[in-house]
């Protein structure tokens, strides 16, 4: 499993501040052999599961995916329906996190994926 890194770790390495670093990746890309990529996109946000470990946000977000994606379509599940199934699975998460990772992946709320 990959470890997410965070902008904290590179200024924990340079023994500068994370504001510093968040504004220097900012402005930056990368050409890589899948084109060029903005480098903040290389950062992930860390979050901590019940056991400890650190996990991405990206893991999360594909997750979620998942869950709505395998949805019940007449009754979809709700923010508060998500966040108590990543809780299941020891991510601990709010709902308004649930929410804005939903915003993020374009996923519209429960009432607007609701299908007759």
């Amino acid at each position: 499993k990959l470890r997410p890194m965070i902008l904290k770790d590179i200024a924990d390495r340079t023994g500068l501040d994370v504001s510093t670093i968040s504004r220097v990746v900012n402005s930056k890309y990368i050409q890589t052999h899948f084109g060029i990529l903005p480098l903040k996109q290389l950062f992930s946000e860390a979050m901590q599961t019940a056991d400890g470990q650190e996990v991405s946000s990206h893991e999360i977000k594909t997750i979620l995916g998942g869950f709505i994606e395998n949805e019940d379509k007449r009754n979809p599940l709700t923010d508060e329906a998500l966040m108590n199934m990543l809780n299941d699975k020891c991510y601990n998460i709010a709902r308004r996190t649930v929410a804005k990772y939903r915003e993020m992946m374009d996923i519209p709320v429960a009432r607007l994926r609701k299908e007759i």
